[in-house]
């Protein structure tokens, strides 16, 4: 049994299943869905499969927190980081910058696994509900700017947010993907009467 390094046994077993879920995300991003297994985790985590089933009673209870968790830490990260941004071209801003700050610290592979992962139906209904739940505050920034057909303007900025992503993932160094990205992004969001009235104040 392990050792228990906590001052209670309620924190004791919450320090438990957050190794468990760790190791259960290091087995998703590493080795794909079907390897998370309640025995593999437990390996993976130093518990026996019995103690596993405290906790989670199946590979799909291990998935469907996974799914919950991982979009769980990044909206905190978000939230604090839009809490200290002003106007709506701040907000997303600030939601681009989390986001690929997230994406070096590799944040958001777990949900990228879960997506690629062949999940139940339910499972996956939950993570695009969730992945609609932290996309809307950027989504409900640029409706605020009042730019031409919004929602196809929001769709096409994030297409540019998730190949940011996928060149910091790639090694790209962060603080050069992140001020290209948002360079980009105030030309797309900023209107061109304004553009314009710039250059012209610029000569």
């Amino acid at each position: 049994m392990p050792k228990i390094n906590a001052s209670t046994v309620a924190e004791h077993r919450a320090q438990q299943r957050e190794a468990l879920i760790e190791a259960a995300v290091d087995i998703l991003v590493n080795e794909g869905a079907t390897a998370v297994t309640p025995a593999a985790v437990g390996a993976r985590a130093g518990l026996a499969r019995s103690s596993v089933y405290q906790y989670f009673d199946s590979s799909a209870a291990l998935l469907a927190t996974i799914t919950e968790e991982a979009f769980l830490r990044s909206n905190e990260a978000l939230t604090r980081a839009l809490a200290t941004a002003n106007g709506p071209l701040e907000h997303v801003e600030a939601f681009f910058r989390e986001s690929l700050r997230l994406g070096a610290e590799g944040a958001h592979r777990p949900a990228a696994a879960l997506m690629d992962a062949g999940l139940h139906p339910a499972c996956q209904q939950r993570l695009r509900e969730l992945h609609l739940e932290q996309v809307e505050p950027f989504r409900a920034a640029v409706r605020e700017l009042g730019v031409p057909e919004p929602a196809l303007t929001a769709d096409l900025i994030a297409g540019m947010l998730h190949t940011a992503l996928a060149a910091v993932e790639h090694g790209a160094p962060l603080d050069a993907v992140t001020t290209r990205t948002l360079a980009l992004v105030r030309r797309c969001l900023t209107p061109a009467d304004s553009t314009a009235h710039g250059s012209r104040a610029g000569h």
